[in-house]
């Protein structure tokens, strides 16, 4: 394939997330609140990739997210890449890094847990891919979540 030619259109200013796995492609667009934005947004699906086997891609025009909302892909699709756009040219890269505490995105799994029975917002603490909740110390593995 020619270098120069684009599986999705380029965007002039904006954030590509990149290496998403197929199948989580919709998940990160609703976790990121894609679907309620007023600024373009395209998602494409089952485009090739080497690192993942079947990838999604997704671009956001006039739209650069916080740490905060990146660390919430963490969750989901732990090894995106965000690059940053700026007149048509990547400015920078990142690696979605999950973060050492998650707050208010997954759900507890223990049906006794404080959070799921009051109107609290989750909290846990992250060691490798293990989830332990700060309120009742359920552990949960990270893959196997259920988001907010």
């Amino acid at each position: 394939m020619n270098k120069k030619e684009r599986l999705v259109a380029a965007i002039e200013h904006g954030t590509v997330i990149d290496h998403i796995p197929a199948a989580k492609t919709y998940q990160v667009a609703q976790l990121l609140g894609l679907f309620e934005i007023d600024t373009p947004v395209t998602i494409g699906i089952n485009y090739p990739s080497k690192k993942v086997g079947s990838k999604g891609i997704i671009k956001v025009s006039d739209k650069f997210f916080t740490d905060d909302e990146i660390s919430r892909l963490s969750v989901v699709a732990p090894n995106v890449i965000l690059s940053i756009i700026r007149d048509y040219e990547v400015v920078e890269k990142k690696t979605v890094e999950t973060p050492s505490e998650i707050r208010g995105i997954v759900k507890c799994n223990n049906p006794k847990c404080i959070t799921n029975n009051e109107p609290m917002q989750t909290y846990f603490h992250v060691t490798d891919s293990i989830l332990t909740c700060h309120y009742c110390e359920k552990e949960q593995d990270i893959n196997k979540v259920e988001l907010v």
